[in-house]
């Protein structure tokens, strides 16, 4: 009988014991678990690591350009500030291309790296000269020597106002989704270069091609089927009436649908003043928009003001001065 109370003592301190390391092992197996993704985590957007460990791969900032002067004051402008952040804490920033899609060199040359490529043939952009894009894109690939890994599609009008990380995560590349690229709003345009086969409207990105990092690889194969895109979308009267001047970014959003390929979308990627009012977190100014300041006091903050002084004849180290007063920096 005493055997029998003790055998009953010892096996439930048995199973008691049993529990608590059950419980313990468990404890520390999800413990390593979320420790080990929020370290993964952590290195991708902090540490300038990517999931595997390993330092993330540069890239190289790639923007098109014609040789009007307008584009080259922009140009002079960006490529300054692309010197201004390559190499600070954060930056990823490799090599710098002004494609130039002029068909000859200009005055330029070498005061900025740049490569130059055939526009289309004449009449076939038919005065929208931003189709030249894609086509520039296609024929920098095939004959330049790029070392970079990944490529970031930039414009003329962006100012790198901090150093930007690669924010493509191995083969997914990143985007910034502009609130004016609804490609679900217009399914039935979409539809006739985006056919029902290749799936569901909402797999198109409402993106453009810029600003994009995007592996090197990736850009190569879907950079002609951009091209064709373009081409196609400005054939088309009621296409190229509805998209107006964003329907080479929509072509390049459907083109890359069409080749599976997903953009991870940051919002703090740019910010488009006048729309926006601060810089924030945000790693690049857009000043597409004309951009003022009103009479009150301390000003306000609407449009205008900034492209008349762009288009005006003042040094670029003036129009700096301007920037570094607006930028706070």
């Amino acid at each position: 009988m005493i055997e029998r109370k003790n055998m009953g003592r010892v096996s439930t301190i048995l199973l008691a014991l049993l529990s608590f390391g059950f419980f313990f092992a468990t404890y520390n197996l999800l413990t390593m678990i979320i420790h080990n993704k929020a370290s993964n985590l952590g290195s991708w957007e902090s540490d300038g690591l990517d999931s595997s460990g390993d330092l993330k791969p540069k890239y190289h900032v790639a923007l098109t350009a014609t040789d009007a002067p307008y584009s080259q004051w922009q140009c002079r402008i960006m490529y300054y500030w692309y010197k201004k952040t390559k190499d600070m804490p954060g930056s990823d920033m490799g090599k710098f291309t002004r494609i130039l899609h002029s068909g000859a060199p200009d005055k330029l040359m070498e005061e900025i790296p740049s490569f130059v490529v055939d526009p289309l043939p004449e009449g076939l952009d038919r005065g929208y000269v931003v189709l030249n894009r894609p086509w520039a894109f296609v024929q920098w690939l095939e004959k330049a020597t790029i070392e970079e890994e990944y490529i970031l599609m930039a414009e003329p009008d962006h100012l790198f106002v901090k150093p930007i990380p690669n924010l493509a995560y191995g083969s997914q590349p990143a985007g910034y989704p502009f609130f004016y690229i609804k490609p679900t709003e217009h399914e039935k345009i979409i539809r006739k270069f985006y056919p029902e086969e290749s799936g569901p409207v909402t797999d198109i990105d409402p993106i453009g091609n810029s600003p994009v990092i995007i592996r090197r690889s990736m850009l190569e194969d879907i950079a002609p089927t951009w091209v064709n895109i373009s081409l196609r979308m400005k054939d088309d009267p009621e296409t190229d009436k509805t998209f107006g001047w964003v329907l080479e970014m929509y072509a390049y959003a459907v083109a890359s649908a069409l080749h599976g390929v997903r953009h991870i979308l940051h919002k703090d990627f740019m910010q488009q003043p006048p729309w926006d009012f601060e810089v924030g977190k945000s790693f690049i100014i857009h000043y597409t928009y004309g951009c003022d300041y009103n009479l009150k006091e301390n000003g306000v903050l609407t449009r205008d003001h900034f492209l008349v002084l762009l288009h005006q004849e003042i040094s670029p180290y003036r129009l700096q001065g301007f920037l570094k007063l607006w930028l706070d920096l």
